[in-house]
């Protein structure tokens, strides 16, 4: 039996992060994150993978770069023990594999020593992943049988090294250098002084498996030259061998119609992840930031009232799926279920609120075939509203379109607050590393609110001028018009008002221009 002191201390997980894309996080490296009060990560890993861990209380920097460590690797070890040791479930987020050239073993050592409990969790490789992104397979019966992974960060010019450098030379396999960019000439010209001919193709890879991956190919004799005219900067990893001729045939990641192009996602963080995925699979770096924060209302007094009183209602209109979250919220706490909503008819904006409450078992008597609230009271003409009385269950400060319509058709409106809109807070450290690369090539804006709060956000900030100067992307005209007001650059407006048609519209943008 474990003594009361064991019962104190907590848990720390070695996550590989993988290469830069969060989408190669694993399964495991997942559910390890959303269960951690503590994430320590480091400056290869990707921002919006702090966002999987919801109930972590810190997020604590160490990044390290060529110069610049934020903290040493003893003071590192030292704080994974210190908050294991208060009983914290601790995530520390490695780059890569957290086993292969990232120090995880003299981490394990050290929590070893300290008898805290901790778990290896593989990562994907850049080895191995950022290759693959490039169109580089390391192994191919044709010209490879064997890979090596080397680190790059070794000067091959030192007296004693720790690399054989004449095998590696004579070697007919593949040389794979992890963290070698700035070493780039004198790798190049160790492995021709020990042997390897001066031809032998050469592939350097930076920022692999994100919209920023560039690749430079040569020869071992010019890729040291061809890199910096790239002006190719960490990180980096070096292919060396035959299969490096491959990438023209079979360079897939570089063909997708939004690589490169930096785009900046305004939706709040929940509703997000499709919009997100759909830009991502074509190849387009996202920034999420969320300018609007969905909570509930500062009184649930009149949405619960409304319930209360259901079969006094003719007809309920839905416009968002957030009013159908939180209604159904209150409904299902007040005991009661979609039963209670026999004999009153229900509309919807559009599919994703049609979508939402058939999750809910609603099938919705009326959607508009185009999806804006000037749509929505068109289709509901067809129906005799005359002292008909409708709930209206939506945020306190929006447009005022549909009531006032439904009520010059003679129906009785009831507006009650289900949802509060607010706009969070970002500190400018946070705005510093979402804004990190600079240059932004699209905002795209899902509501007028979403408009507004953004000026507001980055207004006054260094970031705010590419803001002005990015393309603009909204899912429709009152969205369109109230981007154009605030001196935005309105390009893009799907004829359908949906996400989906919006991420549709970006791409068709982009292949005209």
């Amino acid at each position: 039996m474990n003594d009361s002191s064991d019962k104190v201390k907590g848990m720390v997980y070695l996550i590989g992060a993988g290469p830069g894309n969060p989408d190669l996080i694993t399964v495991r490296g997942r559910e390890c994150l959303q269960r951690a009060d503590v994430i320590v990560y480091d400056y290869l890993v990707s921002e919006s993978l702090l966002s999987l861990g919801d109930r972590a209380r810190e997020t604590i920097y160490v990044g390290k770069r060529s110069g610049r460590h934020t903290m040493s690797q003893e003071e590192i070890n030292n704080l994974l023990i210190e908050r294991a040791k208060r009983g914290l479930v601790v995530a520390r987020l490695k780059g890569g594999d957290p086993f292969i050239f990232g120090r995880g073993g003299e981490e394990a050592a050290e929590l070893s020593k300290a008898g805290i409990g901790f778990e290896v969790v593989p990562g994907v490789t850049s080895a191995i992943a950022v290759p693959a992104y490039a169109g580089i397979p390391l192994t191919h019966r044709e010209y490879s049988s064997t890979v090596c992974f080397i680190t790059g960060h070794e000067d091959p010019t030192k007296g004693e090294s720790g690399i054989n450098w004449d095998a590696l030379a004579k070697s007919s396999g593949t040389l794979v250098f992890l963290m070698g960019i700035g070493n780039l000439e004198r790798i190049a010209r160790a492995l021709i002084t020990n042997g390897r001919p001066s031809n032998s193709p050469v592939a350097v890879i930076g920022s692999g498996t994100t919209p920023n991956q560039k690749t430079v190919a040569g020869t071992l004799s010019n890729i040291s030259h061809k890199a910096k005219d790239a002006d190719l900067t960490p990180p980096g990893v070096i292919v060396v061998g035959d299969v490096v001729n491959l990438r023209n045939h079979l360079n897939w990641f570089k063909s997708r119609p939004l690589f490169g192009k930096r785009i900046v996602v305004t939706r709040p963080r929940d509703q997000a992840t499709e919009f997100i995925r759909a830009l991502s699979e074509l190849g387009a770096q996202c920034i999420l930031l969320p300018t609007i924060a969905i909570v509930p209302p500062a009184s649930w007094k009149e949405l619960d009232k409304a319930i209360g009183d259901l079969s006094r209602y003719d007809w309920i209109v839905f416009t968002s799926v957030n009013g159908v979250n939180y209604f159904f919220q209150r409904l299902y706490g007040a005991q009661k279920d979609a039963r209670y909503l026999n004999g009153t008819k229900i509309a919807a904006i559009g599919p994703k609120t049609a979508t939402s409450l058939m999750a809910k078992g609603i099938r919705p008597d009326v959607i508009p075939h185009k999806f804006r609230a000037e749509e929505t009271v068109e289709a509901l003409k067809q129906y005799t509203l005359d002292g008909k009385r409708v709930l209206l269950p939506r945020p306190a400060l929006v447009r005022d379109y549909i009531p006032k319509k439904l009520k010059t058709l003679g129906a009785l409106v009831d507006e009650v607050e289900a949802y509060q809109t607010v706009r969070p807070d970002y500190s400018p450290g946070r705005l510093r590393a979402l804004f990190k690369d600079g240059t932004i090539d699209m905002i795209t804006f899902t509501s007028p609110s979403t408009v507004t709060n953004l000026l507001a956000i980055l207004r006054g900030k260094p970031i705010y001028e590419e803001v002005q100067k990015a393309e603009v992307a909204c899912i429709g005209p009152v969205t369109a018009q109230k981007a154009t007001e605030a001196g935005l650059k309105v390009t893009i407006v799907p004829d359908e008002y949906t996400v989906d048609a919006l991420a549709e519209a970006i791409v068709e943008f982009y292949k005209r221009h």
